[in-house]
């Protein structure tokens, strides 16, 4: 660590549990497709030219377990290399079609560029994106750390039994993906209450994060939220430093709002022909595929007055402001060290998805930074949490208080009046599922039955996932997201019920076996009142 203080760098990678095996024309799939050639795979990059380079990035990376069995889903994977195939054939005809506009082509180089290198990372990793990420947390380059089974909002699950099996089907998928148990638990949203305390210790987690208001409305903290502190059964707490974050976080007020950074939402499916472009729309029409053309120009400006992207005067400006990130953060360090006179630790927390996909420029910055710390011999230095906490004095012990990220800092986008009905749907299944998981935890059960049990509390699970109340809330893909949890919580009930009836229909339980196939070690006997961890 610097003399004054550290840095931590935590970015939270997460996608809902999507998988069509049926079909490839799930716009929903996409949302994976992009966030891998966008952010997954440049991250990697990035991480290891630095590693190469002698650099060690020291950043916190949260993978959720529905992000986890994706990326190593042979399915997706096949389809993933279809969608990487689709857009550098779509870049070959591009390259053409702008052959005379010089400002346009400078783009598309860059697009199939981006598109190659993931075609090439893939490869070289026979499609297993874990592997190299399980090769840097095991060098110490990164530390690597779950969230919940299906990144529920934990606070607003009404059954105890619901809480410990999110937890502890995501330190067992942790264990089982990357050989280790995890020390960090993502709260989904940093949603917290008090009364998640007792299953995070139980499920063995060693530290969280939370919204600072979580630790600022508590009792007296002595250092706001520039230290770790202690719940009183010993799990740390990290909390989120609004200063950095906004500054990287917002594209009104922070960096990602730059005038010669990518726009995001004037997109080449919806400019070009459509005649030209229907071989990679799928069916349903016009679609953003994923190439943008055009910078932001101003906060102001029309879609269609936008001008044209320069990836030139992008990285200038990546530049800039790399070096006025650290700038900030050495700042912000050197004051609460003289004014406090503590050492702080910079908590500044992330989607991983800010980074490539909503800010295309976001890996640029992050290397950027990285490098500059090395090459001009800053006193900031990035630790990770348990580095940080093996380091630290003993903290400071207080109850954080109930908080999230959220709009309006606690749970309002998801429960509010266009996606209330989810939680007495959900609430009913998972007592259903208790009560099963309680009836028949102690019994020698036919194979049939125990699969369908299995296969119920995967749909239990999935119906909790907090992403359908969120895309109800933002009124985005809403019918698929009410389709998702209204067929979770049924099958749920259909499978229940044919095991109290004792006729398990084997033909659909291998179809929700192959379709909703997370979690293939699970044990429904998690859901039990008495589980065992």
């Amino acid at each position: 660590m610097s003399s004054k203080g550290s840095m931590m760098l935590v970015l939270h990678a997460h996608l809902p549990y999507i998988n069509h095996p049926q079909s490839s024309q799930y716009l929903e799939e996409n949302w994976f497709f992009e966030a891998v050639a966008e952010t997954y795979i440049p991250l990697i990059s990035v991480f290891e030219r630095l590693v190469a380079d002698g650099i060690r990035p020291g950043v916190t990376l949260s993978i959720s377990p529905t992000l986890g069995a994706m990326l190593e889903n042979e399915a997706l994977e096949k389809k993933l290399g279809e969608y990487l195939e689709s857009r550098l054939e779509l870049l070959e005809r591009e390259l053409e079609r702008t052959a005379s506009e010089p400002a346009f082509h400078k783009t598309v180089k860059l697009y199939q560029k981006l598109y190659s290198d993931a075609a090439a990372v893939l490869h070289k990793y026979s499609g297993d994106l874990i592997t190299p990420l399980k090769a840097l947390q095991h060098a110490g380059q990164i530390e690597i750390i779950t969230s919940s089974a299906t990144h529920a909002i934990l606070p607003l699950l009404t059954h105890p039994e619901a809480l410990r099996a999110q937890m502890s089907v995501a330190a067992d998928d942790y264990f089982e993906r990357f050989n280790r148990k995890p020390a960090g638990f993502w709260l989904p949203e940093c949603a917290y209450s008090p009364g998640l305390n007792p299953y995070l210790k139980l499920s063995g987690f060693k530290y969280i994060f939370t919204e600072a208001h979580a630790v600022e409305f508590s009792d007296s903290p002595r250092n706001g939220v520039y230290s770790a502190y202690r719940t009183p059964n010993g799990v740390s707490v990290f909390s989120r430093d609004a200063q950095s974050s906004r500054e990287v976080w917002s594209s009104k007020f922070g960096y990602p709002g730059a005038s010669a950074y990518r726009e995001f939402y004037r997109d080449l499916g919806y400019d070009a022909d459509e005649q030209y472009l229907k071989p990679y729309l799928g069916d349903g029409g016009r679609r953003p595929i994923g190439l943008k053309y055009y910078k932001i120009t101003g906060g102001n400006v029309p879609l269609n007055q936008k001008l044209p992207y320069d990836p030139d005067e992008a990285m200038a400006t990546v530049e800039r402001q790399a070096e006025d990130f650290l700038s900030k953060r050495l700042a912000q360090i050197d004051g609460l060290y003289a004014s406090k006179g503590i050492r702080p630790v910079i908590v500044g927390c992330y989607d991983a998805e800010l980074f490539g996909h909503w800010w295309f420029e976001g890996p640029a910055f992050l290397e950027s930074m990285l490098r500059r710390i090395r090459s001009e011999r800053l006193p900031l230095q990035f630790v990770t949490p348990s580095e940080y906490i093996n380091s630290c004095s003993e903290p400071q012990e207080l109850t954080p208080q109930i908080s999230s990220w959220g709009e309006n800092g606690y749970f309002d986008p998801w429960l509010n009046e266009t996606n209330d009905f989810i939680y007495p749907l959900v609430a009913v299944v998972t007592e259903r599922m208790v009560n099963a998981a309680n009836r028949f935890c102690s019994q020698d059960l036919p194979r049939p039955v125990e699969r369908a049990l299995n296969q119920a509390a995967r749909e239990v699970l999935l119906a909790q996932s907090s992403d359908w109340a969120f895309l109800l809330y933002i009124g985005s893909h809403g019918g698929y997201a009410k389709s998702r949890i209204e067929s979770h919580a049924a099958n749920a009930r259909r499978l229940l019920g044919e095991v109290l009836e004792k006729k398990v229909d084997e033909t659909n339980l291998r179809e929700l076996e192959t379709k909703n196939n997370i979690f293939a070690r699970l044990d429904f006997r998690v859901f039990s009142s008495v589980s065992k961890f």
